[in-house]
């Protein structure tokens, strides 16, 4: 029968924080705050998904039940906390910005969606610093999810998710082959990493016919190379007007709720400029890893 082995520690108080966070978060809106349509479901899938990850998480660290673990414990946890607090970071960006932002509703429904925003905003600020403690310091032995090119694979696929969720409505690529082109450097670069993050969590890097390192470096130096690509192309063919692209945000554009088809050919042109960086820094430690010798 396990043992239940309750050891206080500021990791320990920061999981317990997210947890309550995401808690009252998804319990406030979903009880009083009349949330409708898809950006209310990705709210509450937010905070009930980093809620049920982290309550797993502190069963199997309260038992013991590491070893007996399907996944890596040194890289599962930590990869998890990051995806929730960029998880949790959306959901504090869009939930007010399409429940508060030019609504007229007054009274307890208000009070609920600001509510769920707030503890949005501290489960965020919870789960950034669960990241920060659990991450690898200089000499220390720990999982690659720990270090900083494992955090930023995490980034990597996530900034691409928010991509594929903008391209997507209206869809955005289809008037140049160009842009298809773009498509498919954040569909290749997305299968990739994803793909990285899943060997190292499920401990498989070893039954790679390669060195895992050096096909980190050729990986992040041909993603730099693509996105670089990407991130010159898409605004051009979005923006010029010489291929019927529009420099101005239409006058319209700011009369509903959320984000209009223009300010979301902005999102993706800065999401992909900044993936773009992440590639960058991810290149350049994946290098260090390789070429430096310590």
């Amino acid at each position: 029968m396990p043992v239940v082995v309750f050891r206080p520690s500021q990791l320990m108080w920061a999981r317990l924080a997210a947890l309550v966070f995401t808690c009252v978060a998804f319990s406030v809106a979903s009880h009083g705050g009349s949330l409708y349509g898809s950006i209310g479901d990705w709210s509450i899938f937010c905070w009930a998904f980093s809620f049920a990850g982290t309550l797993v998480v502190l069963l199997v660290e309260l038992l013991g039940l590491q070893s007996r673990s399907p996944v890596s414990w040194n890289n599962f946890p930590i990869t998890f906390a990051c995806y929730a607090a960029l998880l949790c970071l959306t959901a504090s960006i869009i939930f007010p910005l399409y429940f508060l932002k030019g609504e007229t509703i007054r009274g307890e429904v208000r009070d609920h969606r600001i509510a769920a925003s707030v503890f949005s905003c501290l489960a965020t600020v919870a789960y950034f610093v669960e990241v920060s403690l659990a991450r690898a310091r200089p000499g220390e032995v720990a999982g690659y999810m720990a270090t900083v090119p494992g955090l930023l694979k995490v980034c990597e696929t996530f900034v691409a998710s928010v991509i594929f969720v903008f391209i997507s409505d209206p869809i955005s690529y289809d008037s140049h082959s160009a842009l298809k082109w773009c498509l498919a450097v954040y569909c290749i670069c997305f299968v990739i990493s994803a793909a990285i993050v899943v060997l190292c969590i499920g401990e498989c890097t070893g039954c790679l016919p390669f060195p895992f390192a050096r096909f980190l470096s050729a990986y992040a130096l041909l993603a730099v190379l693509m996105y670089l690509t990407a991130t010159i192309i898409w605004p051009v063919f979005k923006f010029d007007s010489r291929y019927n692209g529009r420099s101005s945000r239409p006058p319209n554009c700011g009369s509903g709720q959320g984000l209009c088809w223009w300010d979301k050919l902005v999102a993706v042109a800065v999401l992909t400029a900044l993936n773009f960086l992440i590639y960058l820094a991810d290149l350049a430690y994946s290098a260090r890893l390789v070429f430096v010798t310590v």
